[in-house]
């Protein structure tokens, strides 16, 4: 999962070494040539590590300032918005109006539930929770509505595989940002099996601001920020078409902006 962040953060790139002054030996040059280095014009998200991105969310506090990054006070208006795209959204359904509750629901990097717990339990009978670190799910286990609960990176969730679903909606918020272009791409295909007809799978992320258009890598906590128009780039790859989308309102100045998206099967 990644959380709300300060949108003043430069592009946040490995360096890469000049050459020194001092000579090297023999020894050393070839020791040096086996050290791979990283090459600063990669695309950021090639420096995603999944490894580093666990490790950084297992020494968070399992709480709501602790998974939104120090930003609690983005909790409520975050989970009003939400709410009423969701709403907006089954208003003009014909399969999942606003008369009935969904039958499941699926909260992807949920961290310690506080979207399940805000939001998509009060919508659907089932919450299934998709989150890797165990020491936040132990915060939600065991609520009511809460249903199964896998500890694995959206990378590694594979529903299809598993015969779980349909599953009316598929909630992603702040941690896509944890998954390369081609695995994001990968699991919302993947997705897309598992969503029952008429279903959203969404996803509600923060949007670079980058000066010259770009994706932002941040080493923190191994997530990159994409723009909008990457993201539609890979919506439109993964076979998906736009229903709706809306900028998130009332976010504390100094964030970067947070944009919702609606996506259901071409």
């Amino acid at each position: 999962m990644t959380s709300p962040k300060r949108k003043s953060r430069e592009l946040d790139i490995p360096e890469v070494e000049s050459s020194k002054k001092t000579k090297l030996s023999s020894d050393e040059e070839s020791e040096a040539s086996e050290i791979p280095i990283s090459n600063p014009n990669a695309a950021p998200d090639s420096h995603i590590d999944h490894k580093a991105a666990i490790a950084y969310w297992q020494g968070t506090e399992a709480t709501v300032s602790g998974v939104l990054g120090g930003f609690p006070e983005v909790s409520r208006v975050d989970i009003q918005g939400s709410s009423n795209f969701l709403t907006k959204l089954r208003r003009s359904s014909k399969h999942h109006p606003t008369s009935k509750k969904l039958r499941r629901a699926a909260d992807c990097g949920a961290g310690i539930g506080r979207i399940t717990e805000g939001l998509l339990s009060q919508v659907a009978e089932v919450v299934d929770i998709i989150e890797p670190v165990k020491s936040f799910t132990d915060a939600i286990q065991g609520k009511p509505g809460v249903g199964e609960i896998f500890h694995v990176g959206l990378e590694a969730w594979h529903p299809d595989r598993d015969g779980l679903g349909p599953y009316d909606l598929i909630w992603n918020q702040w941690c896509v940002g944890q998954l390369t272009d081609v695995q994001l791409v990968d699991y919302l295909k993947r997705m897309v099996l598992v969503l029952s007809e008429g279903g959203w799978i969404v996803v509600k992320e923060n949007l670079s601001n980058h000066n010259l258009g770009e994706d932002v890598f941040d080493s923190e906590d191994s997530s990159v920020t994409r723009t909008d128009t990457k993201f539609r780039e890979l919506f439109e790859k993964a076979g998906l078409k736009l229903v709706s989308t809306e900028l998130q309102r009332g976010m504390p100045k100094g964030l970067y902006p947070v944009r919702a998206y609606a996506l259901q099967p071409r």
